[in-house]
């Protein structure tokens, strides 16, 4: 088996091409990325859900909008947390969270959430995620289904998720910048 070179942390933008409706315009933060698989959250899919109505505790500490985001298409009954810690790499992680990448990582929500609650900068909780097995998904990036970016701890924490997808894009250099340009319904075009 091939070595897979870690995307923990980065960014899945979906391309317009890609066809399957779980992930129409998508941009899927990388939590775990190695030879058994990977795993993401969909950081621009909101509910009408309030995280105060499902997790006791959690809802003061969501960032706007604090309702849940719907991770993906795998295991919806399952919350994730999401936080950004802001500050230095190299100091220690507060307990309960769990670095991911720089500033990114996973909040246990079966700890108090007042044991976070001074440290926190941002909180999103998903319900489900997005996963992929061993290989699939260098399959999906070599069928060019996926664009693969940068994060930024501000992604996690987008105030308007609905424009992520193409602020991210926006946000890149060269050609790619002109995909978040990509109409809606290219038929209308």
């Amino acid at each position: 088996m091939t070595e897979v070179s870690s995307l923990t942390g980065r960014l899945l933008v979906a391309t317009p091409a890609l066809a399957d409706p779980n992930f129409d315009r998508a941009v899927v933060l990388l939590l775990d990325h190695d030879e058994e698989g990977s795993l993401g959250v969909v950081l621009n899919r909101p509910t009408p859900v309030d995280v105060g109505d499902i997790l006791e505790g959690w809802g003061d500490l969501a960032g706007e909008p604090g309702v849940v985001f719907q991770g993906g298409p795998v295991s919806l009954d399952s919350a994730l947390g999401v936080a950004v810690i802001p500050g230095d790499d190299e100091r220690e992680a507060p307990l309960g969270w769990r670095r991911v990448h720089g500033a990114i990582g996973l909040v246990d929500l079966e700890a108090p959430p007042e044991l976070l609650a001074a440290a926190l900068g941002s909180l999103r909780i998903f319900a489900g995620y997005a996963g992929w097995g061993p290989g699939q998904l260098e399959d999906e990036l070599t069928e060019g289904a996926w664009y693969v970016v940068e994060s930024e701890p501000g992604d996690v924490s987008a105030t308007r998720p609905e424009g992520l997808w193409r602020a991210v894009l926006r946000r890149q250099r060269g050609e790619l910048a002109m995909v978040a340009t990509y109409p809606d319904d290219p038929s209308l075009n």
